[in-house]
C-alpha cells in the first residue's frame, strides 16, 4: 500500500468520525451510511480499512461497548451490499439501497442481544430479547431508513462527484 493510500484511508475516516460526531445531536441522522457507499464504489477493497479505522476511533471517542460489537458487522454488511450493487450509478437507486438499510439498522442491531437472552434460558429467551430490542426502537428505524433515503437522493451525485475528484486526482 502507498503513502497516498494511508492517507486517503485516515482522512476519509477522520471524515466519517466528524460528520457522525457533528450531526450525533440528531437522533438516526447521519452521513455515515452514504459516505461507506460512495467510498466502497470508489476505493472499493481499500474501504475495509476505512472502516475498520473508523470503528477504532469511534471506541477511543466514545468507549467500547456493545454498540462497537454491532459497529464491528453492521458498516461491513452496508460495504458488501454497495459491492453487490456497485453497477448501479442512480442516486435513486442508491437512496432505497441506504433508506432499506436505514430501515433495517434496529434488526441488525439487535443480533447480540439474541446472545444476551441465551444465558437466561433458551433459545426462544434469546429471540425474545431481540425482539423486544428491536421493536423498541422502530420509530428510530424509520427516522432513519427516511432520513437515509433524502439524504442519498439528495447528496449522492454531488458527493460522488467532489470525492472522485479529490480521491482519483493524479498527484504526480
Amino acid at each position: 500500500m502507498r503513502i497516498k493510500d494511508l492517507a486517503v484511508i485516515g482522512m476519509l475516516s477522520a471524515l466519517l468520525v466528524a460528520v457522525q460526531y457533528s450531526l450525533s445531536f440528531l437522533p438516526n441522522i447521519e452521513l455515515v451510511s452514504l459516505l461507506i457507499i460512495i467510498y466502497t464504489l470508489l476505493l472499493h477493497k481499500k474501504t475495509l480499512y476505512v472502516i475498520s479505522l473508523f470503528i477504532l476511533l469511534e471506541g477511543f471517542l466514545y468507549g467500547f461497548g456493545l454498540w462497537t460489537i454491532n459497529y464491528l458487522y453492521i458498516w461491513f454488511i452496508l460495504y458488501g451490499l454497495a459491492t453487490v450493487f456497485r453497477r448501479e450509478q442512480s442516486a435513486l437507486q442508491w437512496a432505497v439501497i441506504s433508506g432499506g438499510y436505514g430501515f433495517s439498522f434496529g434488526a441488525l442491531c439487535a443480533i447480540p442481544y439474541f446472545f444476551m437472552g441465551l444465558p437466561e434460558g433458551t433459545i426462544r429467551t434469546g429471540l425474545q430479547t431481540a425482539f423486544a430490542y428491536w421493536i423498541s426502537g422502530i420509530p428510530f428505524d424509520i427516522t432513519h431508513g427516511i432520513a437515509n433515503f433524502i439524504i442519498a437522493l439528495v447528496l449522492f451525485k454531488p458527493v460522488y462527484m467532489i470525492l472522485n475528484l479529490l480521491i482519483n486526482r493524479d498527484n504526480s
